[in-house]
C-alpha cells in the first residue's frame, strides 16, 4: 500500500469495481456479508472496498469506505462501523447506515461524514487469540489508513451492531483511556450477555476474568465523555443486558421498540442512528 495517498476519485472508481466481488444477504443474526440487492446505485457507487494488510491481525482485511456524496470536503470526518458475529466489513452496507447517510447529507439535515468499516473477525473486537488483535488495528492502524486516503483521523464516532455494539462500547472505552474520547458512540442491538455461563459457550474469552475485564456491563462509565445512543428491540435476545446497561448509563438517546435481533430492526432505526451521529460530527 505504501505511503502514497489514494484520491477520492480513485476510491469511488474502486468502489464500483468492487461491487462485482460481493454477494449474499444479511442473516437474522446480523452477521453475514450483504451484496447490492435492492440497494440503489446512488449510494453503492459511493462505496469502495480495498484490501489492506493489518499487522495487528497478521492478515489482509477489507477496508470499506462509504461516502456521503461525490463532492466532499478534504479531511472528511469518519464514523467507524463495527460488524456483528459472523460478519465482515462489506456486510455492514446491509445495516442501511450508508443509504441514510447519503440521503440525509443530500437534504442537508446532517453535516457530511464518511462511514468506514474493516474486518474484525469473531473475537468481540479484542485480542482473545494470539497474534490477532483487532482493537490494536482500530487504535493504531486505522488512523494511518484514513490519513492515506485523505480522511480525518482518528474517527470522531463509532457505531456497532450486535457483537459490533459490544465492540463500539469497548472502542469508546479505549479511546477515553487514551485521552482521545469519541464524540459519539452508537450501540445497536448490542450483544451484552449477562452471565458467564452463557458467554463461555461462545468460546471467545479464555476465562471469566478476561470477559469481565472488558464487559461494558461491568464498566458502565468507561465510555465517558462520549455521547451515547442505544437502540434495541424488545424481543431481542440481548434486551435484558441492554436494559441493564441503559439503566446504568442513562444514554443521550434510547430506543426500545418492537423487533428482535434482526436486520429489519437495524435498518428500521438506521435513520435515527445516522442523525444521532450527524449531530456530533465535527
Amino acid at each position: 500500500m505504501g505511503d502514497e495517498r489514494v484520491s477520492r476519485r480513485t476510491m469511488l472508481t474502486a468502489g464500483v469495481a468492487g461491487l462485482a466481488l460481493t454477494g449474499g444477504v444479511l442473516t437474522p443474526l446480523l452477521g453475514a456479508s450483504g451484496g447490492g440487492g435492492a440497494a440503489s446505485a446512488s449510494y453503492l457507487s459511493l462505496r469502495s472496498v480495498e484490501r489492506v494488510r493489518s499487522r495487528a491481525r497478521r492478515r489482509d482485511v477489507d477496508l470499506v469506505t462509504m461516502l456521503p456524496g461525490d463532492d466532499v470536503p478534504d479531511t472528511l470526518p469518519v464514523c467507524l462501523v463495527l460488524h456483528g458475529l459472523g460478519g465482515d466489513a462489506v456486510g455492514t452496507q446491509k445495516y442501511g447506515f450508508n443509504a441514510r447517510l447519503v440521503s440525509e447529507a443530500a437534504m442537508g439535515t446532517i453535516p457530511p461524514f464518511a462511514l468506514v468499516a474493516v474486518d474484525g473477525g469473531d473475537n468481540y473486537w479484542n485480542q482473545v487469540r494470539p497474534h490477532d488483535d483487532p482493537m490494536a488495528m482500530l487504535l493504531n492502524e486505522l488512523p494511518v489508513w484514513l490519513r492515506e486516503r485523505g480522511l480525518a483521523d482518528p474517527p470522531f464516532a463509532c457505531a456497532g451492531v450486535s457483537m459490533g455494539g459490544f465492540g463500539a462500547l469497548l472502542y469508546a472505552r479505549m479511546r477515553a483511556e487514551r485521552h482521545d474520547p469519541l464524540r459519539a458512540t452508537a450501540a445497536v442491538s448490542p450483544a451484552l450477555i449477562t452471565s458467564w455461563s452463557v458467554m463461555r459457550t461462545r468460546r471467545i474469552f479464555p476465562s471469566r476474568e478476561a470477559w469481565e475485564s472488558l464487559d461494558p456491563l461491568r464498566h458502565p462509565d468507561a465510555t465517558d465523555p462520549s455521547a451515547l445512543g442505544v437502540w434495541c428491540g424488545k424481543d431481542d435476545q440481548f434486551v435484558t443486558g441492554t436494559r441493564q446497561f441503559i439503566s446504568m448509563t442513562q444514554p443521550n438517546v434510547v430506543y426500545l421498540g418492537p423487533g428482535g435481533h434482526t436486520a429489519n430492526f437495524v435498518s428500521g432505526v438506521a435513520d435515527e442512528v445516522v442523525r444521532f451521529l450527524g449531530r456530533h460530527a465535527p
